[in-house]
């Protein structure tokens, strides 16, 4: 079973910046897409960016410029660097990979349990 951890997250002011991690465990396992999603204060869950295995990124429109998401395969690990923050980036950041053991072929959503951003004078 593969676990997702999220840390990074915390009290920034506006324009500020910080970098979120996502760390992924388990054993024989394989990661494919991974993705940050977010969710704010009474809205729903959106996606903000993806990247493949490969390293393609893809980032929704309100964070391209100001988002970098990366990740080290051999680490197991997804990153997203967020400069500019905003107030309106405030949420909740959830790590998402599809995921299945290295004996199985069929990939599985796991998401990690989050890790609160707040942008704030």
């Amino acid at each position: 079973q593969v676990q997702l951890v999220e840390s990074g997250g915390g009290l920034v002011q506006p324009g500020g910046s910080l970098r979120l991690s996502c760390a992924a465990s388990g054993s024989m396992f394989v990661i494919n897409t991974m993705r940050w999603y977010r969710q704010g204060p009474g809205k729903e869950r959106q996606l903000v960016a993806s990247i493949t295995n490969s390293g393609i990124p893809n980032y929704v429109e309100s964070v391209k410029g100001r988002f970098t998401i990366s990740r080290d395969n051999a680490a197991n690990m997804m990153y997203l660097q967020m400069n500019s923050l905003k107030p309106e980036d405030t949420a909740v950041y959830y790590c998402y990979a599809e995921a299945r053991r290295a004996t199985e072929l069929s990939y599985l959503p796991v998401w990690g349990q989050g890790t609160l951003v707040t942008v704030s004078s």
